[in-house]
């Protein structure tokens, strides 16, 4: 992708996303997401109804008058984005890819975060970390992620959520709010995904395509695997094929949920051919 083009794919989807996070999703974004605590504000007099568990003594006994102190919430936080890149991600039936949907989500969050004054970071993960970019502010570190997002390549195809994981922790020590965008075809992260939840505010984001829940009969056909690249032939008129197919695809959806939820962490699924825009939104609201 040459450079021209790609800022022009830059700015199309800045445009749309800056205008869902500005007029829908900042509100909800800010009211659903807290911040680490409570910090000090101010001393004022005391006044009827106030907590006088809130009295300054040190204040009062200075003044001879009651004073209390005075708090508020600790709003900025630090949003952090780990986005599959793996190569089935580069799949998809109607006219858009997964990977697409899973860029236009990360750049709404993104510019959710930038508007509440938030950081914002990326990590692109496939079988290993393949990029990281630590938290920061501002409006061009958020372009640079959507660039990031369009144009990078990863080394490897193949999927491995448990070290994407493990790396998070290892370079976030506060807690942060962590969105995971991928399709979740992996297993065996429930363990990792348990322990790391107990310290960050985190959301799975499955993001699938029609076409994966039910494997169509077409007859003999070649197919290739997007992770390892091999290629065989399938007769998908056999029954027992496609439902030997349909039993994997709902087993996997099924430890996604069944992962998140056990850790305490949120889920959302997102078709690509359905809005993610209502998911999201009605995410937030539900929070």
């Amino acid at each position: 992708m040459d450079t021209k083009e790609l800022l022009k794919k830059v700015r199309k989807i800045e445009i749309k996303t800056r205008r869902l996070s500005d007029h829908i999703f900042g509100g909800e974004y800010h009211s659903a997401f807290k911040g680490r605590g409570m910090t000090f504000s101010e001393v004022r007099q005391y006044q009827f109804g106030d907590d006088v568990r809130s009295i300054d003594w040190n204040v009062t006994a200075r003044y001879n008058e009651p004073f209390v102190k005075v708090f508020e919430e600790e709003r900025e936080l630090t949003l952090m984005l780990m986005v599959d890149v793996s190569g089935s991600e580069f799949f998809g039936t109607d006219g858009v890819f997964k990977k697409e949907i899973l860029t236009e989500i990360a750049a709404t969050l993104a510019f959710s975060a930038m508007q509440n004054n938030d950081k914002t970071g990326l990590i692109l993960f496939a079988e290993e970390v393949e990029l990281f970019i630590p938290p920061k502010k501002g409006k061009s570190h958020v372009l640079r992620i959507i660039r990031e997002l369009l144009e990078f390549e990863p080394k490897t195809a193949k999927t491995s959520l448990s070290t994407a994981l493990k790396f998070l922790t290892n370079v976030m020590k506060k807690k942060a709010i962590v969105f995971v965008l991928s399709d979740f075809m992996d297993e065996e992260y429930s363990d990792t995904l348990r322990i790391i939840g107990k310290k960050h505010d985190i959301t799975g984001i499955r993001v699938y395509d029609a076409k994966e829940e039910q494997l169509p009969s077409l007859g003999m056909i070649q197919v290739e695997d997007a992770e390892t690249g091999g290629i065989s032939w399938v007769n998908t008129q056999s029954r027992n094929l496609r439902l030997a197919y349909g039993a994997y695809y709902k087993e996997r959806a099924a430890y996604f949920v069944d992962s998140f939820t056990k850790a305490g962490c949120g889920t959302i699924d997102c078709r690509t051919d359905h809005s993610y825009v209502k998911k999201l939104l009605g995410y937030f609201k539900r929070r």
